[in-house]
Parts: structure tokens; C-alpha cells; sequence
């Protein structure tokens, strides 16, 4: 295990980050006019406002294109000096090779925007572009020079870096300004990087030519002038044709076209019975699997494959297939939580060394500690099965942590199997190639830990989001169709919650509202199935029906977005599907308070002893009744109190209750049973103290922290003891119960830890009286603090012991007791 864990490491060590363009005009940009345009179509003055618009993005992008040249600019002037000088860095050949054509790009796009800017700020009817354009199309000449040169230009820079550590540091780290109205000062990027941008840029300025024409009146003098530029402009473009883009170009298919990288990223393989990290590229023609080579040499990274498969060979498992497929070995969900706990607790105390003076040291060490935690982390949290054949007999198995993930390989794979292929074989020396073009070709260039992320960057939400799922539309046919939401935590995706399937329609009308538990969270995956109810149709890989996906969309959770008070709408499109959904975001520390109810003849928010002296009971009716139903229908669903139910459910469910309505047992039997799992979580949270109270709430903080196995039982015994009656009936109701459910982990997934988990801070998170007091999480990032392990863990420790009956544990007398 050791050896994959250093290749985790061995990539972290390696790997640096790459900044992403502050701003590029394309398919993004369209996206914000295209309402406006819709808007103003047919008004001749509208379609000029709109021309102003997508000039005004061009602009704004052409001056960070100027920017990035500019900064490609500067470094060569200090090297031609020193080239001349007794210490050169560089050979002015080298140089010129380098940096040819780019002060004359530099300059021809310096013109063209000081003589753009003007036209923009005092824009009327009469104001012309097209000159400018045409202008800057008849200078694509040195473009083509440009693009005859990169590949050498790239090779170049590439033994520069590797012979010279001084041109090293120049070409890995170079500064480029920020626009001017941006608070960023500058950004950073690598001179690789840089030296692409012209490569890019002629594609996305023959998009604006389109979309100037499409908003141009054609009597406009522009008109003749802009069709002239993109004329030339498209010329260019076929002349080069695949030269346009190198970096995705390898070696030629057997049909002599270009073979380009479509996708690639990093999976978990099982190979030999053990879990491997690799970087998989997906090209036009075959499907290619990577380790990362240890070398000695500098920092240059070198790839070795480990297999490959042309995709003319590639199937997936079909649904009668007969082999058996190998049992995945999946480590014990308590394994996984404690190791998440362990990573939140680093991240605090790095960030509190980091405020600390002369703390960086230590924070560097805590990051190297982190470093390798989370290595372990993503090496073993995945287990979705993703099973590829080769026709010819050998099969690989690759874990994922989300559908989504398995869909959109698969989509690809699929995607280009539609296309004419010839399957192929590789040389050794062809192989060899294409495996040393990986590395540049790579888009992907960090394995998802936060480790790999500037400190600046957005540590994610902590608290609950809440999601409405209310509508699609766009399907072709009617079907039984329902939607799950995921949520990322440390580095991958979690399912956290699932709608009804909404039966025989083509627009679903959910309407469902979830309460989703964010860990850092930074995306929103919504994705939409049809269900499928044949049970003959079983995935051989994890023995479950297999629903069709029928779209997938991912949005960011924008803090500023989500933290208004209001509901935030938004659609996410999927395959020309369109679902509507709604959200706001609630932070751990508000969303946590224990307020007592208002209301003293209901159940929810009163304390448990008036409420089972009013109804006479040992245990409340609603933790009864709600026990009952998720025993009689629920204990076999996966992520049973793990995943939300309705809200509108929930809340249905919390009135009826709370007015002890006489249709209670029917709402239960008709109740969806992740909604009645969702009211026995809310009951307890919102009891005015915890189940397990605020005034021993210290003495299980201390007794679970004891090492000796006998203190340790006598005080955790004695802790029970001394809650009241009603407190201790319901805890020992509870306990069995969620052992019970435990016991079908096989089936349901949640194991004694993963209950723990969900319920352990919801019985003993102290009330806001207490937290007062500094007992409990002060800060909203500290989910996982030391406060939240040991909730658990107390609650873990009662789960694990031998039953507890409620006569023995008043009868039995302890030799020694605990003060509390």
C-alpha cells in the first residue's frame, strides 16, 4: 500500500498549479447576450447596442491578450542583453527561436486596440470597425509564422529549462499584468502557457467576426469590411487546420489524421487486488492508462504507460454477461469519517500557525502531514465500479466516487465510438511517443486534494444548503423520472440527496425541497435518471438495476450567491434537458441553534419529559412511530438517514405532529421514508437541550477521551445512569434501533460509524446556553473539530457495546463512580 501512496505523493511534490485565464471571449460571453438579443431583434438601433456588446467583450479581452504578450515581451529583452554578455542565460538563436513573431504580434494588437478603444467610448450610429478588423486579418501572415514555429519554439524553451535553472525559474513563473479595472494586480503563469495564447486567439477572434456580422445592418458601411475579415480569417484557419492546436495533437492514427486528447483525469484503478492512482487520457482513437515515472532529473515529469486500448476494441459490461466480477474491497466507513475528522483538525491548526509568528515552519509540516492524509483519502474513498473490455479478452476496473463521473467517461468513450475506427497497434516507439506527449497534452494537471490549492483560494461552504428541485422539461418521451444531487467533500462527490420518481410524463413537476450537509463544499451536481423497475436488468459490477441517466449539470456554489436570505434560482441544462431548480445556504453555526418552541403543546422544540408526561409514555410517540415505519419499509434503502428527504415532507410531517393530527399513521404510511427519517433527525435537533442533556455534556466529552478500557466503561455506564428516565428510555430505543438498521449495512451502506455520524452531534451538540460557554464548535469551519469527533465517537462507543437494558442499568451497582 506504501507504493501507491508515494505515487500520490510523488504527484503532489510535482505537480504545479497552472493559472486559469481571468477572462476569454467564447461560447461564455454569448451566453450573457444572447437574451438581449432575443430582445432587440428586428430594432436596427437595438442591433447596433448589441454590436457595442460583443465589442466591448472583445475588447476587454484583447487586453488581457495584449497582457500575456506583453509579459511574454519583457523577459526577452533582459536575455538579449545578457546573451551579449560574458554570463548568457541563453544563445540569441535560442532566443529567436523562443520569442519569434511575438514583439510583432504584440505590436500589431497594441494598435489595434488604442485604435478600438476610442471607437467603443464614443459609440454611435456612425462609428466604424470593420477598417480595424480587416486590418488585423491582413496581418495573419506573421500568425502563420508564429504557428510554423511553436512546436519548435516549445522544444526549445523545454531543453532551455532543463539545462539552465535560471531560465527555469523565468519560463515556470512569469507575472502578467491584470486589466485595468481589475482588483487583481497580476497573475501568474508559465511561459508554455503564454506561447499558446496566439495559438487560441485566432479562433476566438473569427467567432467574434460572427457574431459582429450577425449584429451588423447589412446596408452598414462595416458590413463588406467585417465579411472581407472573416473570409480571410477563415482561410487562414483551414490552411493550418490541425496546426491550429497543437498541444492536442499527438502522433497519426492508422488513417493518417491527426489523434488529439479528448479527456483525461485522474482515476483510481484496482489492479492486483490494490488500489492505484492513475492519469487515464482518452484520445480520438484509443483510451490510454498512465503512471506518473519517478525521475531524478530537476522537476521534468515523464509519464509511463501501463496499458492502452484502441477504442474500435473498447466495450463496457453488458447486462448478461456471465463472469463474475471480483468483490471490491471496501474499507470501513468509520476508517474513511475518521481520516476526513483528521484532515478538518490539520486544517485548523495550519491556519492558526499560519496567524501564528515564525508559525510557518510548523505549518509546512502539518501541510506534508495533510499531504499524505488526503493521498490516503482519495486513493481509498471511491467505489463505484467503472469495468472496461478489450475484446480480446482483458478487462480493467477503475473506482469513481459519483455517477457523474462514470457517465461523462463513458458519454466520451461512447461519443467517439460512433465514429469510423480501425482498431490499432502500437509500436513501441509510437507508444513511447505518445506517452511523452501526455505530459504537455495533459488538461488536467492536479489531482483534486486540497493540498494542491493556493491558500487564497475559496475553502468552500460549511453549513446546509438548501435545494428545491422544482421542474424539467426537454424529454422526448414520457418516463418514471427522478433526479439526485451530489455534493463535493475532500476532494470528491457524495450522493446527499433523491427525489420521487415522478411516473409516465415528459415534464415532472418534483417541487421537493432538501436540506443538503456541506463539508467544504464547492459544486452543486444535479443529475436526472429514468428509473428503471425491471429487476432482470442488473449491473453485474455492484448486482444493482442500473437507472439511465438522461442528463447531468454542475453548478459552483458561489458563497456570495448562496449566503442571501432569498431563494437564488437557477436551470441547469443537460442534453437539451432543463432543470429548474432553487437554493439558499444556511452557515453550520445558525443553522445548529437549539431554540425551544413557543409552542408548549406540540412535540418539536419541548422538552422530552413534558412531552411523554402529556401523552403518558416511556419514549415520545413521534420517535416510536417513525422508528416503526423505517423499520417496516426503510432499514433496506441506501443512505437511510444519510440522505434528505423532502423538506416539504418533513415539515408536512413536523405540523401533523405538532397538532397530533388524527391522519398521522396514513401521512406515515404514504410518506416518502427519507422524508419520516428526516423528521426523526429534525425532532431531535430541535429539542430545546440535547437528548443526552447540557449538564453532563462535559463528563461524555471527558469520559471518552479515557484510555483505560475499565475507567472508561464504568463512566460511560454511569453517564447513563444519571440521565432522567424519559432521556434514557428514548437513547436505548434509539440505540437499538440504528444497530438494527447497521445490520443491513450489505444493503442499506450505513454502517454503525456512518450512523454515528449522522446522529451522534444531533443528540449531544449542547444548547445555545451551554455553547456560550465555549463548548461546542466555535467557528463554522471547524465541522470536524475535536467538539464533532467526539460526538461522535460517544455515540459510536453505545453503539458498539453489548445491549444495554434499561431495569440492569438502574439495578447494577458500580464498584467506583464518576462524579458528573
Amino acid at each position: 500500500m506504501e507504493e501507491e501512496e508515494e505515487e500520490v505523493l510523488g504527484y503532489l511534490d510535482k505537480v504545479l498549479e497552472e493559472e486559469d485565464e481571468v477572462f476569454e471571449y467564447g461560447d461564455g460571453e454569448l451566453d450573457l447576450i444572447t437574451p438581449v438579443h432575443k430582445q432587440f431583434k428586428g430594432d436596427v438601433e437595438k442591433g447596433l447596442e448589441m454590436k457595442k456588446l460583443v465589442l466591448s467583450g472583445f475588447l476587454a479581452s484583447e487586453e488581457i491578450y495584449i497582457n500575456q504578450l506583453e509579459a511574454l515581451v519583457l523577459p526577452m529583452r533582459p536575455l538579449k542583453a545578457a546573451a551579449t554578455s560574458s554570463q548568457p542565460v541563453l544563445t540569441m538563436q535560442q532566443i529567436e527561436t523562443i520569442f519569434y513573431k511575438v514583439q510583432d504580434i504584440f505590436e500589431i494588437h497594441k494598435e489595434f486596440y488604442d485604435a478600438l478603444l476610442p471607437s467603443i467610448q464614443r459609440w454611435d450610429e456612425k462609428v466604424t470597425v470593420g477598417h480595424l478588423f480587416q486590418k488585423l486579418a491582413s496581418q495573419l501572415g506573421v500568425y502563420k509564422a508564429f504557428v510554423d514555429n511553436y512546436k519548435n519554439a516549445l522544444e526549445t524553451a523545454e531543453k532551455c529549462s532543463q539545462a539552465n535553472i535560471q531560465f527555469q525559474k523565468i519560463s515556470e513563473t512569469v507575472r502578467v499584468k491584470g486589466p485595468k479595472d481589475s482588483k487583481d494586480s497580476s497573475t501568474k503563469s508559465s511561459m508554455e502557457d503564454l506561447l499558446y495564447k496566439p495559438i487560441d486567439r485566432v479562433t476566438r477572434s473569427t467567432l467574434v467576426l460572427h457574431d459582429l456580422l450577425k449584429h451588423t445592418p447589412k446596408d452598414h458601411p462595416d458590413f463588406p469590411l467585417l465579411q472581407d475579415a472573416l473570409r480571410i480569417s477563415q482561410n487562414f484557419l483551414s490552411s493550418i487546420n490541425e496546426e491550429i492546436d497543437p498541444r492536442r495533437t499527438a502522433v497519426t492514427t492508422p488513417k493518417g489524421e491527426a489523434r488529439q486528447l479528448v479527456k483525461d483525469g485522474f482515476l483510481v484503478e484496482l489492479s492486483e487486488s490494490s488500489r492505484k492512482l492513475r492519469h487515464v487520457f482518452l484520445f480520438t482513437d484509443l483510451l490510454l492508462c498512465a503512471k506518473m515515472k519517478k525521475t531524478s532529473v530537476g522537476r521534468h515529469q515523464q509519464y509511463e504507460c501501463k496499458w492502452y486500448i484502441p477504442l474500435a476494441d473498447l466495450t463496457f459490461q453488458t447486462l448478461d454477461d456471465s463472469d463474475s466480477c471480483p468483490s471490491i474491497q471496501v474499507l470501513p466507513e468509520h476508517e474513511i469519517e475518521e481520516m476526513k475528522m483528521k484532515i478538518s483538525v490539520l486544517k485548523n491548526e495550519i491556519q492558526k500557525e499560519k496567524k501564528a509568528p515564525k508559525g510557518q515552519s510548523r505549518a509546512e509540516r502539518l501541510r506534508k502531514k495533510m499531504n499524505e492524509q488526503e493521498s490516503w483519502l482519495l486513493l481509498h474513498s471511491p467505489t463505484i465500479p467503472f469495468r472496461i473490455h478489450n475484446k480480446h479478452g482483458k478487462s480493467y476496473l477503475f473506482l469513481l466516487s459519483s455517477d457523474y463521473e462514470r457517465a461523462e467517461w463513458k458519454e466520451s468513450i461512447q461519443k467517439l465510438q460512433k465514429k469510423d475506427l480501425q482498431a490499432c497497434v502500437l509500436t513501441s516507439v509510437e507508444l513511447q511517443v505518445l506517452t511523452s506527449s501526455c505530459f504537455k497534452l495533459r488538461t488536467v494537471h492536479n489531482i483534486p486534494v486540497t493540498t494542491n490549492k493556493d491558500d487564497e483560494e475559496t475553502p468552500g461552504l460549511y453549513g446546509f444548503l438548501h435545494v428545491i428541485v422544482r421542474s424539467a422539461t426537454g424529454f422526448k418521451e414520457s418516463a418514471n423520472l427522478y433526479c439526485t444531487l451530489e455534493v463535493d467533500s475532500f476532494g470528491y462527490f457524495v450522493s446527499k440527496a433523491k427525489t420521487r420518481v415522478f411516473r409516465d410524463t415528459a415534464e415532472p413537476q418534483w417541487n421537493e425541497e432538501f436540506e443538503i450537509e456541506l463539508e467544504g463544499s464547492q459544486y452543486l451536481r444535479i443529475l436526472c435518471y429514468e428509473k428503471c423497475f425491471d429487476k432482470s436488468k442488473l449491473n453485474k459490477d455492484d448486482n444493482e438495476i442500473v437507472d439511465k441517466i438522461m442528463g447531468k449539470g454542475q453548478v459552483q456554489l458561489d458563497p456570495q450567491t448562496v449566503q442571501s436570505k432569498n431563494w437564488h434560482m437557477d436551470v441547469i441544462e443537460m442534453n437539451g434537458i432543463k432543470v429548474e431548480f432553487s437554493m439558499k445556504f444556511t452557515s453550520r453555526d445558525l443553522s445548529l441553534k437549539r431554540t425551544p418552541s413557543k409552542k408548549q403543546s406540540g412535540v418539536f422544540g419541548v422538552k422530552i419529559n413534558v412531552v411523554t408526561k402529556r401523552e403518558r409514555s416511556k419514549v415520545p410517540y413521534i420517535v416510536r412511530q417513525c422508528i416503526e415505519e423505517v423499520e417496516k419499509r426503510g432499514i433496506d434503502e441506501v443512505g437511510i438517514y444519510r440522505i434528505s428527504g423532502v423538506a416539504t415532507d418533513i415539515q408536512a410531517l413536523k405540523l401533523a405532529f405538532d397538532t397530533n393530527t388524527k391522519d398521522i399513521l396514513v401521512m406515515l404510511s404514504d410518506m416518502d421514508i427519507n422524508a419520516i427519517a428526516g423528521t426523526l433527525k429534525l425532532y431531535f435537533r430541535e429539542l430545546p437541550e440535547p437528548l443526552l442533556t447540557d449538564r453532563l455534556y462535559p463528563a461524555f466529552m471527558e469520559g471518552i477521551a479515557l484510555s483505560d478500557p475499565a475507567a472508561k466503561e464504568n463512566c460511560m455506564m454511569h453517564l447513563l445512569r444519571s440521565l432522567p428516565d424519559p432521556n434514557l428510555m428514548t437513547f436505548l430505543t434509539l440505540l437499538e434501533h440504528l444497530k438494527r438498521v447497521a445490520e443491513k449495512e450489505p444493503v442499506n451502506k450505513m454502517s454503525l460509524h456512518n450512523l454515528a455520524t449522522v446522529f451522534g452531534p444531533t443528540l449531544l451538540r449542547p444548547s445555545e446556553s451551554e455553547s456560550a460557554k465555549g463548548q461546542h464548535i466555535t467557528c463554522a469551519s471547524d465541522i470536524w473539530s475535536h467538539d464533532v469527533m467526539a460526538q461522535v465517537q460517544v455515540l459510536l462507543y453505545y453503539l458498539q457495546h453489548p445491549p444495554i437494558s434499561f431495569a440492569e442499568l438502574k439495578r447494577n451497582t458500580l464498584y467506583f463512580s464518576t462524579d458528573v
